[in-house]
């Protein structure tokens, strides 16, 4: 099979085991999807949720989070790890949300990615979920997992995310973003898959976890 093809069967098992294929972070705006995701670097989405509502309770607004402080911030998400640094991200996110867009979450990459702390994964995931746009959204789950379908040799997640809108129909690729951080979670893990047991098992190319070491 080719990696288009290959690709395709991968969009459909995925779309038939998670029909669901939905944010696992908890938010009811633009801006607050943003702060989950940055908050959710290097930390469980779980954590995160646990994290945001008395944050989001405190801070309602751009403008809210523009005339605070990297310090008072901090206080409220202190259990997600790298909160100094994220904590100042946040308030100059909202300051540069407030000053450059008038105070509206950007809806383009090229703006999103001004934003600091906002990298091309996070401004995928915006795109894609806030506004319905193609995103392709490389985190850890779907390096590992799209490389085991041999559907790529590639570790830059610039370049994987390039490769992949190639492969990908673009009215699947956010939803097939989700469905992957699922199946990378539920059954091929970094260590161990269960590949026996995987919906993709006929046509992966076989790759195990001692590749991805």
């Amino acid at each position: 099979m080719t990696k288009k093809e290959i690709a395709l069967k991968a969009v459909e098992a995925l779309k038939a085991e998670y029909p669901n294929a939905i944010c696992t972070l908890q938010y009811s705006d633009p801006l607050q999807l943003l702060i989950a995701t940055r908050l959710a670097a290097q930390c469980t989405d779980a954590r995160v949720n646990i994290v945001t509502p008395a944050l989001f309770e405190r801070y309602k607004t751009v403008d809210d989070f523009a005339d605070s402080t990297p310090e008072e911030v901090a206080e409220y998400i202190k259990s997600c790890g790298l909160y100094k640094t994220k904590s100042k991200d946040i308030v100059l996110m909202a300051r540069a949300i407030r000053d450059n867009f008038g105070g509206k979450v950007p809806d383009n990459l090229d703006d999103l990615t001004t934003l600091p702390g906002i990298g091309r994964k996070t401004a995928n995931l915006i795109m894609g979920d806030v506004f319905g746009k193609p995103a392709v959204v490389v985190d850890t789950h779907f390096m590992r997992i799209t490389r085991r379908l041999g559907l790529h040799n590639l570790t830059d997640q610039k370049k994987i995310e390039f490769a992949m809108r190639e492969l990908l129909p673009p009215e699947e690729s956010n939803d097939f973003c989700h469905r992957v951080v699922l199946h990378g979670r539920a059954v091929c893990t970094a260590r161990n898959p269960k590949c026996q047991t995987c919906c993709m098992h006929s046509f992966c190319d076989g790759q195990t976890a001692s590749s991805d070491q």
